[in-house]
């Protein structure tokens, strides 16, 4: 089954899909968590180059059985460290050999991580996927429905979450440090995306473009381009696509700054806030939405009803050349990337290393609330631990689907260029069908979802 059709409510096809999704769980052999650990995870490597490593890294302690990834140069790299490890291009193929691991790392790029990830759900395996957890809204509710139905251990790779900076920010606001918080504003300067040719350069954005390129280049030495695409739409390929992160401005294979940085710094206030489907989505930029290309700068207002005792909040997001009114005037720190959180009894800002309470001295002598939240050795140390019975990692696919989809209907409301009033439970605004076609994607044939 593909995405869903025109012709088909958005609410039935997502029942049709999840019970699909249910029925494959039941028939996939159940896998029992360890309840020793200090035992080894058989572990399988999906996407053994860029943030593959990472992974790699992160699981040295364990059994890393399987290495998979379409380029062959990274692939053969991380043979030379595991040359027990099978070794595939395919990760559908991987899963022909599921009794082999007990857990699964997905690294590939986004327009591929829902599909790795939904095969290891299905297959009763833990999952670590990178963030962003999926290309759209559709695919972030699907996987993480499922992955509550399968009962495994699940992270995402927004490490940041794991940081001790960032578990003593959320303590502080949990605490109420500043009171009820009713605004929050994030802003990083990275400014990837459609832009001039001169900003390109002065940004280290390696490679300028201004629409998607009709020439076909030589492949480098062993991409399998056909592969690589996976589910997108077919074209040749160019060096504006790989290698490294510049996939990601393009609509068919990523969303831009947003779903990338999103998943970290949006992760403070998601956290914090205890956030989960906003509102209204409202997205400003001067100009109409590019057709293939994410934007460099935008800024996107989400507005959120109350939470238990949380009153209504509305969270702000900014980035490449966007700031707040606040931070242009000078009345805060001019932090290059942040999050500032403005409650009734003060302010705090806050970026990965450091965090600060506002006006400084109004907050002299503040005894600090008590540890809550643990802080691991790192992010995948807290899901390993989770997979061999552990508590759960806190950047679960429950916690990190939530964020996805949040980071997308960022873009979503810049594409259409309206204001968005989100029905979370039937995944659209009722009032504007030209959305859903950017909450979902047609995939390419020989690639599934469920």
């Amino acid at each position: 089954m593909n995405s869903p059709s025109s012709g088909i409510s958005r609410r039935a096809f997502a029942k049709t899909t999840l019970a699909a999704a249910t029925t494959a769980l039941i028939a996939a052999p159940a896998f029992v968590r360890g309840q020793n650990l200090n035992s080894k995870l058989n572990i399988a490597i999906i996407g053994a180059g860029g943030r593959g490593r990472a992974s790699i890294a992160g699981c040295a302690g364990e059994n890393i059985v399987a290495l998979c990834d379409v380029n062959e140069v990274n692939l053969d790299a991380a043979a030379k460290q595991y040359p027990n490890a099978r070794k595939i291009d395919d990760f559908r193929k991987l899963f022909d050999h599921a009794k082999e691991f007990d857990a699964v790392t997905v690294a590939t790029c986004e327009h591929t991580h829902a599909l790795a990830t939904m095969m290891a759900l299905k297959a009763g395996k833990h999952v670590y996927c990178e963030k962003p957890l999926t290309h759209n809204i559709w695919e972030a509710r699907l996987v993480r429905e499922t992955a509550a139905k399968a009962g495994v251990a699940t992270q995402m790779g927004n490490q940041m979450h794991s940081s001790p900076n960032m578990r003593r920010v959320v303590e502080l606001i949990h605490a109420g440090a500043i009171g009820p918080v009713t605004e929050s504003h994030t802003w990083v300067s990275r400014a990837w995306g459609l832009q001039s040719k001169e900003a390109s350069e002065k940004n280290q954005d390696r490679v300028y473009v201004k629409d998607r390129p009709q020439e076909t280049m030589d492949l480098p030495k062993g991409l399998n381009w056909e592969l690589w695409l996976g589910p997108a739409q077919d074209r040749p390929y160019h060096e504006v696509y790989f290698p490294g992160p510049k996939w990601y401005r393009w609509w068919d294979f990523g969303n831009g700054t947003m779903s990338d940085l999103g998943s970290h710094w949006n992760d403070f206030a998601f956290w914090a806030l205890k956030l989960q489907a906003p509102l209204t989505i409202e997205a400003f930029h001067p100009e109409t939405a590019h057709p293939e290309i994410a934007p460099a700068s935008l800024t996107v207002a989400y507005e959120y009803g109350a939470r238990g005792d949380m009153p209504p909040v509305k969270c702000m997001w900014y980035q490449g050349e966007d700031k707040p009114m606040i931070w242009k005037e000078n009345k805060i720190p001019q932090w290059q990337n942040g999050v500032l959180f403005i409650g009734r009894k003060g302010m705090l800002l806050a970026d990965y290393s450091k965090h600060v309470l506002l006006p400084e001295k109004d907050f002299e002598g503040f005894q600090r609330p008590p540890q809550v939240f643990p802080s691991p050795a790192t992010h995948h140390a807290e899901w390993l631990d989770a997979c061999k019975g552990g508590p759960k990692a806190l950047s679960n696919f429950d916690y990190a689907g939530w964020l996805t989809e949040a980071n997308h209907l960022g873009n979503v409301a810049y594409r259409v260029g309206r204001k968005l009033h989100w029905d979370a439970a039937a995944m659209r605004d009722w009032s504007v069908p030209e959305a859903d076609k950017f909450i979902t994607r047609e995939y390419r044939k020989g690639w599934r979802l469920v």
